[in-house]
């Protein structure tokens, strides 16, 4: 199975150098959408309701203290496992959220159901761990 740095690696070659705020949005919408169109999940890694919207701790660990990050500071990524289903789900993904902000990736996680649901209604800028379900995520981005 692939892992978030196949997943950030891929994206990363793909697009260039962005910041790690928007890796982290691409790297949810390319789970949402895998949970969505696929029915599995694309890594196993959860995403937690931050307050700046689904992060995923590994990923975080890794560019902690970064503003921007290219594909070469993803070490042990590889962006060759994907198969032709997940390579098609990154793709549309790139294409489709690509090309917005880290600001407006953020305001849309912002107002869907899985990271609200994750929150529990906490104010938007309390600090939260809380997992955002896999399950909410694939039933949520299923219905769209």
């Amino acid at each position: 199975m692939a892992t978030i740095f196949d997943v950030a690696k891929y994206i990363l070659e793909r697009k260039g150098e962005m910041t790690t705020w928007k890796l982290q949005k691409l790297c949810y919408y390319a789970q949402a959408w895998s949970l969505a169109w696929d029915g599995k999940e694309l890594f196993p890694d959860d995403f937690e309701a931050w307050r700046n919207g689904p992060v995923c701790p590994a990923l975080y660990r890794l560019h902690q203290g970064m503003f921007t990050i290219e594909a070469d500071q993803i070490p042990g990524g590889d962006s060759s496992v994907f198969d032709d289903d997940q390579r098609e789900t990154l793709d549309v993904v790139i294409r489709e959220y690509g090309d917005y902000d880290a600001y407006s990736l953020r305001e849309q996680t912002h107002g869907e159901l899985p990271w609200k649901q994750a929150r529990g209604g906490l104010p938007p800028t309390a600090n939260s761990n809380a997992i955002v379900s896999k399950c909410v995520i694939g039933e949520y981005y299923g219905s769209l």
